[in-house]
């Protein structure tokens, strides 16, 4: 792999795998929606920014359609789930889930891309949900009861799973650098819903919980998407997102020195199989694509 691709994608993993622990801390001051709203709009502030001084032009018409639909996906529904089943489960158990998302990605590009995967494949496939399901359950020490919270970082890894799986038409279309400014502008539309009542949480807000905020709009959000789409654009996308399985560790180790947090000891061992699973499955799992009749 290149060394470029390798910085970006250093450069994506560190403010990736910090989004977790911050969110929870900001979480104390804003409500999921609106800590998901300020957050990109801030990111698309910060884009505009370097839209006007590199001269991106606007989409062409025909692709506004996909790009909201995606920004949607990936920005929006994502974000939202993600920080929303952020409040009830703990922040290293939920990296594990958003990095199982390349098993949602194997399976609709088998569905929709022709994608032949192997015995092995379907076996990876098994053994991840089945360590999903262990972090689901296990999140509450003593108990066996099934986390909601758990469900929704498990939609948010679906839709963002679709949002990297459909996007790579435009991604070769306007360049990764563009796409990620387009796509981020239309995911934070619809997050406009939410603006009542955004400017009394903030004003009522710590200075930690607003540069938490700040952070995770300027690094997370703009930087890191973009790095993480330039990766995809000169690096093979499998050996690109195989460094997903790295994100976790960071996670726990941050979410242990910023917030104490020690995970119980289902959400350990289902977070192990989860992984192992999804290695499994990218390493030994996919076949090539299948020839389409005519």
């Amino acid at each position: 792999m290149e060394p470029r691709a390798l910085v970006a994608i250093l450069i994506t993993l560190l403010p990736w795998s910090s989004v977790y622990p911050i969110i929870k801390n900001a979480l104390s001051d804003f409500s999921p929606v609106h800590l998901v709203l300020l957050r990109f709009l801030v990111a698309s502030a910060a884009l505009a920014v370097y839209a006007v001084v590199t001269r991106i032009p606007l989409p062409a018409w025909r692709d506004w359609g996909w790009l909201l639909g995606l920004g949607f996906l990936g920005i929006s529904v994502y974000h939202t789930a993600l920080t929303t089943g952020l409040q009830n489960v703990a922040s290293g158990p939920a990296a594990i889930l958003i990095a199982c998302g390349p098993v949602f990605v194997a399976l609709m590009a088998y569905i929709f891309q022709r994608e032949r995967l192997t015995h092995m494949g379907w076996l990876g496939i098994a053994i991840a949900f089945v360590g999903v399901g262990l972090i689901a359950i296990g999140n509450h020490p003593g108990t066996f009861r099934l986390e909601p919270g758990a469900l929704l970082i498990l939609l948010a890894a679906l839709s963002t799973s679709i949002y990297f799986v459909f996007q790579r038409t435009l991604v070769r279309r306007y360049g990764a650098l563009r796409f990620t400014v387009y796509s981020i502008w239309a995911g934070t539309l619809p997050l406009l819903v939410f603006l009542p009542g955004l400017y009394g949480e903030l004003s009522r807000a710590s200075a930690a919980s607003v540069g938490s905020v700040i952070y995770l709009g300027l690094l997370p959000s703009a930087l890191a998407y973009m790095t993480w789409n330039y990766a995809l654009s000169i690096a093979p996308a499998s050996r690109v997102a195989s460094f997903l399985y790295v994100s976790p560790i960071f996670s726990y180790l941050l979410a242990f020195f910023l917030r104490g947090e020690i995970p119980t000891l289902l959400a350990v061992v289902g977070g192990g199989i989860a992984l192992v699973g999804v290695i499994v499955l990218n390493t030994l799992g996919r076949g090539p694509k299948q020839s389409v009749k005519a």
